[in-house]
């Protein structure tokens, strides 16, 4: 058993703090008669000192009992505790001068002793339990062992973040870390000092080869800080060869989730993003609050983040759909711990089985679908279109069917850049759904508003090129990356539901969103980024190969296609495209013709029936 758990433990507390308090008390009641009669005290009070001790100590002790100073963790003392302290002192010198108005005057202390005794018996208890904090703190680990040897660190960023990140690293001795200088980029701070950690200049001073301040780590404190200038930071801490490591996002810390010294090794999102994008919570909340929410492949990626956004939005209900049972707990189980339990209803189900849906609309009344599951690999779905066809394409249509009969308010379906001028069976199944929504959109006069959201690759979804990268790059490579000239649009996936969200808000029906997703990424560039965040260096520690693009892979995405125009919104990173609905008629026309020939037509024969619906096809034969 480590030394604090041992005097936390029930059995050695009363004991140790018995022991401790008595002594202090003790050396306290002496000293107080010694500084009231400048150390030559008179025979009277020499005699009351000698011989009431044995009532005195048991009193005092009595009191701090009373206080509840016997029932705190040894190792823990704060404001409200050294409060607590001052009256259980102060209660005890008020008995003990009390003790004047009683027949036995002798028993008494002068009131000089007493006041003394009041100040040195509060600043030795005090002094007792703060002592005990301290050695935690700066000698114990967290689990109560002695502490590992300290490292030196440097906090890039001495704002607000940084500064709560000294102030905790400094208190949390068990973390082993010591904060020895801030950079900063801002002139305004340098030469001052932060909880005595003095700010000696901007990051670029790490480059000076008389730097001597012998530091084994950094940690980046500038959450809200441009992706760009985390990147140069990187590089520099990459060139000074020192370990560095970043806090958590601000969202993260805004919300309460992670503290400040809830250190990450930094990801390549950092390196990646995009000025946050703001979204008008108000109007999301309005669509929301008090409805029942229904959110189909609940268990994806973006299905995920999904639930975790409009949970706390304050939904009636929400409905979880999900086909994997396996997702659909993972999912479950991250709400309830969200407090979001008493909202949700996992719903297994496949988006196919049309009985099973009408089922779930006729006895829950879902209000707003957000349509998020859906076939989405690339390569997988060229060699077996009929599969991205039936969930792509025929999946939205039969949930937008009901959505219709049923009344429902809004209908967002997902989709994705790759049905922009598609190449690929995954791109152009999308598009055919799009088509199908905006041709529903027009014909009918119902008050459901269907609506299409468009966006880039998602970094860190299920397939996404970084969790494959990563797994290369641990196995000692080769990064595989298909074309030197390769360019994709990225997004991080909070920053991708929140574009959902905000689009469901401001759809009138018959739109297609799609966020300004900034400028495109080299994957090449991408592949090198993250060997040199693993430490390493590209093409000599891991080496990069060109396989090749795949069928159906375009060198670069779009963001629309000739025949869509650009309409503004009310926000200024959301654009709308829209265009000239097709007649529903021709559309159900060729989905039933794809419909009939799904299950006995050859792959290449598919394609080209899906080119004729979704002429800006151009398909990938084999």
């Amino acid at each position: 058993m480590g030394w604090e758990k041992l005097l936390n433990s029930g059995s050695y507390r009363g004991v140790t703090l018995v022991v401790l308090y008595s002594a202090v008390l003790y050396v306290c009641r002496w000293l107080s008669y010694e500084l009231r009669f400048d150390f030559v005290v008179p025979p009277p009070q020499s005699d009351q000192l000698a011989i009431n001790w044995f009532w005195e100590i048991p009193l005092k002790l009595l009191v701090l009992l009373l206080f509840g100073q016997f029932s705190g963790l040894l190792s823990y003392f704060s404001i409200p505790d050294f409060r607590r302290v001052i009256y259980a002192t102060g209660t005890a010198c008020l008995l003990l001068y009390s003790l004047r108005f009683l027949p036995y005057p002798f028993l008494a202390p002068p009131r000089g002793v007493v006041l003394i005794d009041f100040v040195l018996s509060t600043v030795g208890v005090a002094g007792v339990r703060l002592g005990l904090r301290v050695i935690r703190e700066r000698f114990l680990s967290d689990d109560g062992r002695p502490r590992r040897r300290v490292r030196r660190v440097a906090i890039i960023g001495a704002g607000d973040v940084g500064a709560s990140l000294a102030r905790e690293l400094q208190s949390r001795r068990g973390l082993s870390l010591e904060p020895v200088v801030f950079f900063d980029d801002d002139r305004n701070k340098w030469r001052s000092r932060v909880h005595g950690v003095p700010v000696v200049g901007a990051p670029e001073l790490l480059r000076r080869p008389d730097l001597n301040l012998q530091l084994e780590e950094a940690i980046i404190a500038m959450p809200t800080a441009p992706a760009k200038r985390i990147g140069e930071i990187v590089k520099l801490l990459q060139a000074a060869h020192l370990k560095f490591e970043t806090v958590p996002s601000m969202d993260q810390l805004a919300t309460g989730k992670v503290k400040v010294s809830r250190l990450r090794s930094v990801e390549i999102q950092d390196l990646l993003g995009r000025e946050p994008v703001s979204l008008e919570t108000d109007s999301i909340r309005d669509i929301l609050k008090n409805r029942v929410v229904l959110v189909t492949g609940a268990g994806g990626s973006i299905g995920a983040e999904l639930s975790r956004q409009i949970a706390t939005f304050c939904p009636q209900r929400l409905l979880l759909l999900e086909q994997s049972e396996v997702a659909m707990f993972l999912i479950e189980q991250e709400l309830i711990e969200l407090g979001a339990g008493g909202v949700i209803l996992p719903l297994i189900g496949d988006v196919l089985d049309r009985q099973r849906l009408r089922q779930i609309f006729a006895r829950y009344r879902p209000e707003v679908i957000f349509h998020a599951a859906a076939h989405k690999h690339v390569p997988m779905m060229e060699s077996q279109p009929g599969e991205a066809i039936k969930n792509n394409t025929l999946g939205t249509v039969q949930l937008a069917e009901l959505a219709l009969e049923f009344g429902i308010d809004r209908f967002v379906q997902i989709s994705t850049d790759k049905a922009i001028n598609p190449t690929n069976v995954m791109g152009a199944t999308k598009r055919l759904a799009e088509i199908y929504l905006q041709a529903l959109h027009a014909s009918n006069s119902t008050k459901t508003k269907f609506m299409a959201v468009r966006f880039g690759n998602v970094l860190g979804s299920s397939g996404s090129v970084i969790p494959i990268f990563n797994r290369q790059i641990a196995a000692g490579g080769p990064v595989k990356v298909t074309h030197p000239e390769v360019m994709r649009f990225f997004m991080t996936i909070p920053e991708a539901v929140g574009l959902v969200l905000q689009s469901a808000a401001q759809g009138a029906g018959g739109e297609i969103f799609v966020l300004d997703m900034g400028k495109p990424v080299k994957i090449v560039e991408l592949a090198r980024q993250l060997i040199e965040l693993s430490g390493l260096q590209p093409e000599v520690d891991i080496e990069i190969e060109f396989v090749g693009l795949r069928p159906g892979e375009k060198l670069f995405e779009e963001l629309s296609h000739k025949a869509e125009n650009v309409a503004p919104t009310n926000h200024p990173k959301i654009l709308r495209f829209v265009c000239q609905p097709e007649p529903l008629d021709r559309v159900r026309s060729t989905l039933a013709r794809l419909s009939t020939e799904l299950n006995q037509a050859e792959p290449d024969q598919l394609k080209c029936l899906l080119k004729e619906a979704v002429p800006e096809y151009q398909p990938y034969l084999s």
